[in-house]
């Protein structure tokens, strides 16, 4: 049995079998969100070495007869405005998760959507300007709760702009969606 969504404004659609009706892969999932949620991270944390850091060149004081304990510089991570020894460096933290896998994992996203009925399409050309209010009806008449995404294409950007002040509701254009994004909506 095929499964379908509903129309907002009426009607129902036909959804794909092959992307709506795969089954869910949790470990595939995880990992899929995992790499597009590092992806995002910046990784541009920077602490300075004792080398780094200015100044230390010359011995503060001679190695013995001061009472003193010996010291090479004054940059040494044990003293006031020296270095830090195993601080955080610039780097990446993206992982590669095959092509294949990533499919897979967001045809399981989508399947999860279409499973518990989280899923509705509607008629992008209704906005001919931006309409918060004409969008709020829409979205109280489905009756959506929760986290919500609004997928749409590039030139659809008037009915984006309705969608955008509203809480809880996130709208993206369907080819920046992640696994991630459509997951957060699900919860």
């Amino acid at each position: 049995m095929a499964k379908s969504a509903p129309r907002l404004g009426g009607g129902t659609a036909e959804l794909d079998a092959t992307a709506f009706e795969a089954r869910f892969n949790m470990p595939l999932v995880h990992e899929t969100v995992r790499a597009e949620l590092n992806a995002r991270r910046q990784g541009t944390s920077s602490t300075k070495t004792r080398g780094q850091v200015r100044g230390g060149g010359a011995k503060p004081w001679r190695q013995k007869g001061t009472g003193r304990a010996r010291a090479g510089s004054s940059r040494s991570p044990v003293w006031t405005g020296g270095g830090v020894v195993f601080g955080p460096q610039p780097r990446h933290y993206t992982f590669k998760v095959n092509r294949k896998a990533r499919r897979a994992a967001f045809a399981s996203a989508l399947s999860v959507h279409a499973d518990r009925d989280s899923l509705a399409i509607f008629d992008p050309s209704a906005f001919d300007k931006p309409a918060t209010k004409q969008a709020a009806a829409l979205l109280s008449d489905w009756g959506a709760a929760g986290p919500t995404l609004v997928l749409l294409t590039e030139s659809e950007f008037d009915a984006g702009m309705s969608f955008h002040n509203l809480k809880r509701i996130a709208v993206m254009t369907a080819s920046a969606a992640g696994v991630a994004d459509i997951i957060g909506a699900a919860s």
